[in-house]
């Protein structure tokens, strides 16, 4: 997706300004420190924003808005790359392998995804590996059928998954809140999890695509995420326990009524910042630096207004409450995993 399909063309105008001026500062006053001083002085050149996704998903189109607003408050340039795959496992993976200087920081899906990859991902990680600095933006699922597809309602879809064996597709990002809905659903319909063709993508904007262009009939994905492919999909539910303006669909337990049974309501991604523990071990006045810049961003009304009309969430929940938040999904999707082998 580029920058112009996600941004106006007056939006984009204003973020390149505000990216220049935050260059053009960030440059003035490292040339006019001295040497010795200078040296001393966090930031003192771009610091790498590592999307654990690819281009396009809610993630990326988070870190990217951000990427525009933080230099102002950090004080050099946030330079945003992408290292997508594996559930977002490669791209933490390489976060941690990088110098923990403060120079290379994560923003991802912190939750479900680091749990996940630890849980049924294979990554050798911890979560203590991780010290996390803003929970951002925390969405919940919809289940959406492509608007070509003949399921009217989630009973219908069900039924075509248990009748025609392997002909139903669904787009997942492994290890989203997505795919252990999807496969709870399976589970309390007796749907044998063989009969429907799972479809794995590196990011909720793939898998969007996917549903929406007709590459697959369904996903179940970020709600908040998908007003990019609103005239290209049917809701069929949302993944709550009540229902949202967005989305004309009933809540999830409330559609499988007809069928006599519920799944647990699992919450959906929380996009965020992170960076390894040991920056906050042996910098902790750069990890200070980059939480009291994420913080300074986003009490920003400008910024608050930019996020507003770009269907971005701005929460600032901090260090602590992100940290217990992660954690506390972390232990639903344990209870859990043995349905996501």
């Amino acid at each position: 997706m580029t920058l112009s399909r996600m941004f106006s063309p007056c939006a984009i105008g204003a973020l390149a300004r505000r990216a220049a001026a935050g260059t053009v500062a960030a440059l003035i006053g490292a040339a006019a420190l001295p040497g010795p001083a200078a040296a001393a002085d966090y930031p003192e050149r771009p610091v790498r924003l590592v999307v654990f996704s690819g281009i396009g998903g809610s993630a990326d189109r988070t870190a990217r808005a951000m990427s525009t607003f933080l230099p102002d408050a950090l004080g050099a340039p946030v330079v945003v790359v992408n290292k997508k795959g594996a559930g977002s496992r490669i791209g933490a993976e390489y976060m941690l392998a990088q110098p923990s200087d403060g120079y290379t920081v994560g923003f991802s899906a912190i939750s479900p995804y680091l749990a996940t990859t630890i849980l049924v991902g294979g990554a050798k990680y911890s979560l203590d590996d991780f010290a996390f600095i803003n929970g951002q933006w925390t969405d919940w699922d919809i289940v959406a059928v492509n608007k070509d597809t003949p399921y009217k309602t989630l009973p219908e879809l069900l039924e075509a998954i248990r009748t025609k064996p392997k002909q139903v597709k669904v787009s997942l990002v492994f290890g989203s809140s997505g795919h252990l809905t999807t496969l709870l659903l399976l589970e309390a319909a007796g749907i044998p999890r063989e009969n429907l063709n799972l479809v794995n993508y590196d990011g909720g904007g793939t898998a969007r695509a996917a549903v929406a262009g007709g590459q697959v009939d369904f996903t179940i994905i970020a709600g908040e995420g998908s007003e990019g492919v609103r005239d290209f999909v049917r809701p069929l539910a949302v993944v709550r326990k009540d229902r949202v303006k967005q989305w004309d669909a009933p809540p999830i337990n409330e559609a499988l009524s007809p069928m006599g049974i519920k799944v647990p309501i699992v919450l959906g991604s929380m996009r965020g910042m992170v960076v390894s523990a040991k920056l906050k071990a042996d910098h902790p006045d750069r990890y200070q630096k980059l939480v009291d810049a994420y913080e300074k961003a986003l009490a920003d009304k400008d910024v608050q207004k930019f996020l507003a009309r770009s269907s971005i969430g701005g929460d600032w929940l901090g260090p602590e409450e992100t940290t217990a938040r992660v954690k506390e999904m972390a232990e639903v999707f344990a209870k859990y995993k043995d349905v996501m082998k």
